[in-house]
């Protein structure tokens, strides 16, 4: 039956807009934050939040990118059934777009073009010193500390602790879930702050939230405990 109500939103919406975290990535392979296998329920010299932060970056620059390459950059993802799902709606025209908290790409990867990641890409990188842009190899193939070839540091578009999203990203989310007719909300427990808070600009007919672990609770939301892919998996677009 859920599957079924499930069916009808997509098939009656004609603007839906797709809010992801961390739990639409979680069937590619990329183990999310905070469940109890979760990141930031291992233990290491730093907290998480510390070696994933613009101070780590900036004063301990060799320990951030140990870090960075062994816990994010270490999964060969790819794209699962709920990227799929969504770029497939984008090709028909039903979906107005893509607002992530994730930094994987898989979205992309995937084929969806309107895509606003909130929290960056680790598939841009960019230099501190001179700008220059590089792919996520340079990243992956340098040791230690990436230099450009002009010698700056090299460092990666994703918004760390202590940063500020991107304002253009920011406006362009906000426009889209407000133009939505419906939203689907999806493997994010929404306890991520500022992003969590932009549910409130929807004022279409019909949210729904899909998420195999606690999220916080939504009036009139239609709300699905399952995997993220298992479910858009069965969705057709009709």
């Amino acid at each position: 039956m859920q599957i079924q109500k499930l069916q009808e939103i997509v098939d009656r919406a004609r603007r839906l807009v797709f809010f992801g975290g961390a739990g639409v990535s979680t069937e590619s392979g990329i183990p999310d934050f905070r469940s109890k296998d979760g990141l930031y329920n291992q233990k290491y010299k730093f907290p998480p939040e510390y070696m994933l932060s613009h101070d780590c970056f900036v004063d301990r620059t060799e320990d951030f990118f140990e870090f960075y390459r062994d816990k994010i950059l270490a999964y060969e993802a790819k794209p699962n059934a709920a990227h799929r799902f969504l770029a497939r709606l984008e090709q028909a025209g039903r979906l107005g777009a893509v607002v992530t908290q994730n930094i994987d790409g898989l979205h992309d990867d995937a084929g969806s073009k309107k895509v606003y990641e909130l929290h960056g890409s680790v598939r841009r990188n960019h230099c501190t010193r001179c700008g220059e842009f590089y792919g996520l190899e340079a990243i992956k193939s340098q040791r230690g500390v990436p230099h450009c070839k002009c010698g700056g540091v090299i460092k990666p578009d994703v918004v760390l602790y202590g940063e500020g999203l991107d304002d253009d990203v920011v406006s362009g989310a906000i426009r889209a879930i407000r133009e939505a007719d419906a939203m689907i909300i999806a493997g994010t427990s929404l306890t991520v702050y500022p992003a969590a808070g932009f549910i409130r600009y929807f004022k279409g007919k019909d949210l729904v939230v899909i998420n195999l672990g606690d999220t916080a609770e939504i009036p009139g939301a239609f709300t699905i405990r399952k995997k993220v892919g298992e479910v858009l998996g069965q969705i057709k677009i009709n």
